[in-house]
């Protein structure tokens, strides 16, 4: 769990510097992806930036019409509560679950830093994406699914060969992405058989 950080005089500006600041500890919660580099693991706060570019983007190529503003916000607060919760592989489905509470807490506390228009504005942007109730938030989740996808696809299977995932664990935890983005994912499955092919997948 995160402490609070501590708080200094901004005058009306004070929670949302201390809210910044507090931000600040998503750079310290490591990922499983390495960076295409390989220097290094990347951490959740690149991640997050990582994923609003990509909405801005793949946007156009959206067979439904986006509002990029809206998507981006939303790319941008999904992972906040991983300053308490850590992150979770993808595929470890029993630990994804075993956090539910301990993510919503987490959102109560953090966006909780924040006045009450902007902490009210902040935790709704978030509770849209966890429960997918627009386009942009499911937008958004699918590429939260596709950029690790991709990352993995340009090295060489790093986190997967790291953690023995399967082909068909892939494919089960992006049915609703080959559902709502069929193109996308034709482009996605062709890579992954040859990634299967080459032993990135078992």
């Amino acid at each position: 769990m995160s402490d609070r950080v501590a708080a200094l005089d901004f005058g009306a500006m004070t929670e949302v510097v201390q809210f910044l600041m507090e931000l600040d500890k998503l750079k310290d919660v490591e990922r499983r992806t390495r960076l295409l580099s390989n220097a290094r693991q990347e951490n959740s706060a690149e991640h997050s930036w990582h994923l609003a570019m990509a909405a801005m983007s793949l946007a156009p190529f959206s067979h439904i019409a986006i509002d990029v503003q809206h998507a981006t916000q939303l790319a941008l607060v999904h992972d906040v509560v991983e300053i308490d919760a850590g992150d979770v592989l993808v595929y470890d489905i029993a630990a994804r679950d075993a956090i539910q509470e301990q993510e919503v807490a987490a959102a109560g506390r953090i966006f909780g830093l924040l006045p009450t228009g902007l902490s009210q504005r902040f935790r709704a942007l978030w509770d849209e994406y966890e429960a997918g109730a627009t386009a942009e938030a499911r937008f958004a989740n699918m590429l939260d699914r596709a950029l690790p996808i991709m990352l993995n696809l340009h090295n060489q299977g790093q986190s997967w060969k790291e953690n023995g995932i399967r082909l068909e664990q892939v494919e089960e935890r992006n049915v609703k992405l080959a559902q709502q983005w069929p193109e996308l994912w034709g482009y996605l499955k062709q890579h992954l058989d040859n990634a299967h092919a080459k032993g990135w997948l078992l």
